[in-house]
């Protein structure tokens, strides 16, 4: 289609308007996945914490002989731990140590996934 003469090239409104609804569009199928995913990452970011403390009262258990029952302080099982205890909080959630075999917990503030605020995560 030929343009007259003195007409600039260019988008209308209607397709700008379009473009950004599209934008929209995506963005809002996206975010609810990335804050579930978010949701994921904390939860196994925190699992994995308990993992480290588990570690860390086994290896207590074998150096210092510590029987089925037994709870190491925290200050004892930090020597076992790359930056002492706590490790790094994930949400601000508190970690429990718990006996020797028993496995360590934490309480988290807020809801992760299927788990509820103020409930406890347990290693496994």
């Amino acid at each position: 289609m030929a343009r007259a003469k003195g007409m600039r090239g260019g988008f209308t409104l209607v397709e700008i308007m379009i473009v950004v609804a599209i934008i929209g569009l995506l963005a809002a199928l996206a975010v609810p996945s990335l804050t579930k995913n978010r949701e994921i990452a904390q939860r196994n970011a925190i699992v994995n914490n308990l993992r480290v403390i588990e570690n860390a009262k086994e290896q207590w258990a074998m150096q210092y002989g510590g029987g089925q029952g037994q709870e190491p302080k925290p200050e004892q099982i930090s020597d076992f731990l790359r930056r002492g205890f706590p490790p790094k909080k994930v949400v601000g959630e508190t970690y429990h140590i718990n006996p020797i075999g028993e496995p360590a917990a934490a309480t988290i503030p807020v809801k992760l996934g299927t788990n509820a605020a103020n409930s406890k995560i347990e290693a496994y």
